[in-house]
């Protein structure tokens, strides 16, 4: 068990969404957030809820997580200001949501820039003293997607993949140079923030929009409780199995539980969103 009590949280994209919604968790048990967004304008407001539902003080930094020149400049005003981070949350993240032959370079590059990239960046920017002091941990905010390819997701499914990787790598590795050092990997179906405006699910008992209040709550006590993976809803579990069936039949499986037509009406965040 964590006690996250007196910890400080550093949470990116942490202005809005899951990552607002944890910040919100995590003060509500004893720690203090410190969110890092790229949009400098929803940070204030996001302190302020902080404040006002919490009665904890929490800090923002503007960055852009994808720059790894801005994310270590950043990183050491926190260090100046309020000091090594006990809790890394590598939450922030997009999506295109088109097929491959309708997703522009740029878009590509932007989804594995912010899903992928940023993850080595923020946290080769505070793994450091983790290691040093034996004490942390990081948290990746992955996907069910990272666990199995979705049509129209081509990019976004390869970067989570390459999440879910990252984080397996990162745990073996330091449990070898710092086992105290924890990771932890949350991959969530689609969750109702907006990111995936217009998704639906064929059986939504079986496979439920999560809430991502709910969402939140689950990540928050799985820093607390040490727990290495989180993976919603329960029925996502059960793909590593099915794994052992020939593409062929595997992708069958997929199409009859309606995800490869999951993302048919996707729209994504609205404007002002």
């Amino acid at each position: 068990m964590t006690d996250v009590r007196g910890r400080t949280a550093l949470i990116t994209g942490g202005a809005a969404g899951i990552g607002r919604l944890l910040a919100i968790e995590l003060a509500a048990r004893g720690a203090t957030p410190v969110l890092w967004d790229l949009d400098e304008e929803r940070i204030e407001p996001a302190l302020a809820e902080i404040r006002s539902r919490t009665g904890v003080t929490a800090r923002g930094f503007a960055c852009d997580v994808t720059d790894r020149h801005a994310v270590n400049e950043v990183a050491e005003q926190v260090r100046s200001e309020v000091g090594d981070p006990d809790i890394v949350v590598n939450n922030a993240g997009v999506v295109s949501g088109s097929r491959l032959l309708d997703t522009p370079d740029t878009a590509i590059e932007r989804t594995f820039a912010v899903n992928t990239l940023a993850l080595y960046w923020v946290t080769k920017a505070f793994l450091p003293s983790m290691v040093s002091r034996d004490r942390g941990h990081v948290v990746t905010i992955a996907s069910a997607a990272g666990l199995v390819g979705v049509a129209r997701q081509t990019d976004y499914a390869g970067s989570k993949h390459a999440a879910v990787g990252f984080d397996e790598s990162l745990r073996v590795e330091l449990h070898q140079i710092a086992p105290r050092v924890m990771t932890t990997v949350v991959c969530p179906f689609y969750i109702d923030t907006g990111m995936f405006e217009g998704v639906h699910s064929r059986f939504p008992r079986l496979l439920p929009i999560l809430h991502q209040q709910d969402v939140a709550r689950s990540i928050a006590t799985a820093i607390e409780r040490n727990r290495r993976q989180v993976i919603l809803p329960p029925l996502v579990r059960f793909l590593p199995l099915l794994r052992v069936l020939p593409p062929t039949a595997f992708d069958r499986v997929m199409d009859v539980l309606g995800v490869n037509v999951s993302m048919e009406h996707f729209t994504g965040h609205k404007p002002g969103q």
